[in-house]
């Protein structure tokens, strides 16, 4: 497969069905349109990642790592522009389930909520006495918890943080929604990345992205909600892989995606594991998630850009 990259230098209207759509097994047909193009909505950005959708305000959230701000993209303008700077070179983004927005600093090296105010709040930047790695992606249960990885990407260098040494092993840790107390969730990972829970909570998928292989494994949740056993690959994608990730309501995999020229984009897995599509897109992608009015709409943070596909599957909440 290859993808055409030269319509982004182009105005010229693109011929649907859009040829950056990949079909590669037929549960893939029903969760794409044939009248929707892959559209690009923001550019110029240096690494954006951590798209967020704020449905009461039209508006997508999302992380500039580099240059230390939170971007907001209005849908009913298509305009974007600040939202905060100085932003502790932010990373994955969420909202809970009160609607506020939960951030992953990798430069504060900690977990923060931006009250209805604007104020923010720090809800993680130790475990046990013992500074964070750096949060990196985020999500929200139902029960109100918030489960995060911690896994130093922001002190490996000063571009997107500052360089420092690590002091924990990188882990998934899970904050409780009444008590705040903060236990780990997944321990047994080289270097956690994205992460999502299936629709019905069931099961938790974490990204591992270590400096070797990179695979990403489903793990079944716990009687109790509070942690994930039994972990196991789910997919391997080498010499590619994913970052963030989002499930829909039938428990469809999307996954930002990098694997080079002809994989780039998102790479979407049915439940039980098979690749059944692509989103090909010129640049790797980050993250992704669900918004539009029907969360219908799915938003693609790719290296310097944002890009948005009509699709016809919804997202799960808690992404």
């Amino acid at each position: 497969m290859t993808k055409d990259n030269s319509r982004w230098e182009s105005t010229a209207p693109i011929r649907y069905p859009d040829p950056n759509i990949v079909v590669l097994d037929p549960r893939f047909e029903r969760l794409v349109l044939g009248h929707a193009a892959i559209e690009r909505i923001v550019t110029g950005c240096r690494f954006t990642e951590g798209p967020a959708w704020f449905g009461d305000l039209r508006q997508l959230v999302f992380s500039d790592i580099p240059n230390d701000c939170l971007m907001r993209w209005d849908e009913e303008t298509g305009q974007a522009g600040l939202l905060r700077k100085p932003a502790g070179h932010p990373d994955g983004n969420t909202r809970d389930r009160f609607g506020r927005l939960i951030s992953a600093e990798l430069g504060t090296r900690r977990l923060t909520r931006t009250e209805y105010d604007g104020s923010v709040t720090v809800l993680a930047d130790h475990f046990e006495g013992t500074r964070l790695t750096g949060a990196n992606d985020v999500i929200v249960k139902s029960d109100n918890s918030i489960w995060f990885s911690d896994n130093g990407a922001g002190i490996r260098g000063n571009y997107m943080g500052d360089k420092a040494s690590q002091d924990l092993p990188f882990r998934v840790y899970r904050i409780d929604g009444t008590t705040g107390e903060m236990t780990i969730a997944v321990g047994d990972m080289e270097r956690p990345n994205g992460l999502c829970f299936s629709p019905d909570e069931s099961k938790l998928y974490v990204v591992d992205t270590p400096s070797g292989r990179k695979t990403t494994h489903v793990y079944d949740m716990a009687e109790d909600g509070r942690t994930a056993r039994n972990g196991r690959v789910f997919f391997d994608g080498t010499p590619g892989y994913a970052d963030g990730i989002r499930c829909d309501t039938e428990g469809n995999v999307w996954c930002g995606f990098s694997g080079g020229a002809d994989q780039d984009g998102v790479a979407v897995f049915a439940p039980d594991g098979t690749l059944i599509g692509r989103i090909l897109l010129p640049e790797r992608c980050a993250n992704l998630c669900f918004g539009g009015r029907k969360r219908n709409r799915l938003f693609m943070t790719a290296s310097q850009s944002v890009y948005a596909l009509y699709v016809e599957a919804q997202g799960a909440p808690g992404g």
